[in-house]
């Protein structure tokens, strides 16, 4: 029997079949040094509940990353449909991403005013995983109040959630 080596798979084929993951958008700040630092993010996701835990995935070469890194502290903002323009200000490198933004300065990072929910959080520990940091932390505190739908992203665009009794 002859034996087969896999190839490794292509980075563009890996993006273009995650891609059909739907995710929500967030923006993950922190404080370092009294400088702010941002980024949007899709890859977070819940943990546990207890106790309340969750999973942020950050390049490592990013600003927002070594913040994190130095202070052990974030804010999850939850970015609400109509927020495509503010994910992609935090998406663009060397953009001045807090110009033109309503927020609010924490201990944790940056509380974005126009986000649907909020999520403060402290790192209790993280693992590297190719170019990227897993920070696993928990919540301290949480605040929510939006009405507001999720801003949503799929195949490389940003949409909006419609519930399944409402897209019949």
């Amino acid at each position: 029997m002859e034996s087969k080596v896999a190839q490794p798979l292509d980075p563009v084929e890996f993006r273009k079949a995650v891609g059909h993951f739907a995710s929500g958008v967030t923006v993950v700040t922190a404080e370092r040094e009294g400088q702010q630092f941002g980024a949007t993010i899709s890859a977070v996701s819940s943990l546990c509940a207890e106790p309340p835990m969750v999973l942020v995935c950050l390049n490592r070469r990013l600003g927002t990353h070594a913040a994190i890194q130095a202070s052990g502290h974030f804010t999850i903002n939850i970015l609400g449909e109509g927020h495509g323009d503010l994910a992609l200000g935090f998406a663009t490198a060397g953009a001045d991403k807090f110009r033109d933004v309503d927020w609010v300065p924490t201990r944790y990072g940056a509380h974005l005013t126009g986000a649907i929910a909020h999520l403060f959080c402290r790192v209790v520990d993280g693992v590297d995983g190719g170019t990227h940091r897993i920070f696993v932390a928990e919540v301290v505190e949480a605040v929510t109040g939006s009405t507001h739908g999720p801003l949503s992203y799929f195949r490389g665009r940003f949409g909006r959630f419609v519930p399944q009794e409402e897209a019949s």
